[in-house]
């Protein structure tokens, strides 16, 4: 190809992604810079003066109520990992099984756990507040009353309540997980499992074998996908407990929100914005270098 020819041939391609470029510019990459900007500063929503500085990151740091932000972020993140990740492998195994099977139900039962993932958060948020309230509204205690047993404080006390927003958010997240899980399922040869057969493997020597390995880089993206998405996790828990009782289940994202919508504070809310960026950015990095290393070892 001459050198007139390969120019417009990356003229072309230019010309193609130009749209998605100025998109991810317009609407991605300059507010972030920004926030990374408001960050240094002073910066609050009702005053237009401001002064750069780092003050926001140093009361970030000594605020014993961000340190208990970034405890019950990490809590509700490592829990959601370790839940969803296998009870969407479980769902995944069984749905799998009954199709090879045709079992009757099995599409049904698979469309019933997708129904689970197209919900937006906030609904869920809502559809486990009327689960879970203590009022007399909430479905379970009414139950729980009337098996002559008291209410239970799910959203009121502080453990039952940290403990909700991880059970609504590994409901919404195991179907997620099923999806992804079960797409790795449908690609393993089935001549893998049927050698097995003949060598007089079973089931559990079959899935520790031939399905975990194989599966492997499905669950490594679904392992990255899951922490990122509870890191930035808001709408559900912003509906369900809204941070609460007292601050206990105010996770980074909530944090952040209630700086800069509620305290007026740009300077510091886009500080906690930043670290969880950060964040977020770091375990991606560790996740990608423990794989890498994994590979390594396998090769």
């Amino acid at each position: 190809m001459t050198r007139i020819g390969a120019a417009r041939e990356l003229g072309s391609r230019m010309a193609w992604l130009a749209p998605a470029i100025m998109f991810l510019a317009v609407f991605m990459v300059l507010p972030l810079f920004d926030v990374i900007r408001l960050s240094f500063t002073t910066a609050s929503i009702i005053e237009p003066e401001y002064s750069y500085t780092l003050s926001s990151y140093a009361k970030v740091f000594g605020d014993k109520d961000f340190l208990w932000s970034l405890s019950i972020t990490f809590i509700f993140v490592a829990a959601n990992c370790v839940l969803q990740i296998p009870l969407g492998l479980l769902i995944a195994l069984a749905v799998h099984a009954g199709k090879d099977k045709k079992v009757h139900g099995s599409i049904l039962a698979r469309t019933a756990v997708l129904t689970a993932w197209i919900i937006p958060g906030v609904l869920v948020g809502i559809l486990w507040k009327t689960l879970l309230s203590s009022a007399s509204s909430g479905i379970i205690n009414h139950f729980v009353q009337s098996l002559g047993m008291e209410r239970i404080p799910f959203l009121l006390d502080p453990l039952y309540a940290v403990i909700s927003i991880i059970g609504a958010n590994v409901w919404g997240g195991a179907a997620f997980c099923m999806i992804l899980q079960y797409a790795g399922l449908q690609r393993i040869p089935a001549e893998l499992y049927e050698v097995s057969r003949v060598d007089g493997a079973r089931a559990w020597p079959q899935f520790l074998h031939i399905t975990l390995p194989q599966l492997k880089p499905i669950l490594f993206i679904n392992l990255v996908l899951i922490t990122i998405s509870s890191f930035n996790t808001f709408d559900m828990i912003a509906t369900l407990t809204s941070g609460g009782p007292a601050g206990t289940t105010e996770v980074l994202t909530l944090a952040a929100y209630i700086q800069v919508f509620t305290y007026w504070n740009m300077g510091r809310g886009s500080a906690i914005a930043v670290l969880l960026l950060a964040i977020t950015v770091v375990m991606t990095i560790v996740y990608y270098k423990l794989f890498q290393l994994d590979e390594d070892i396998a090769e």
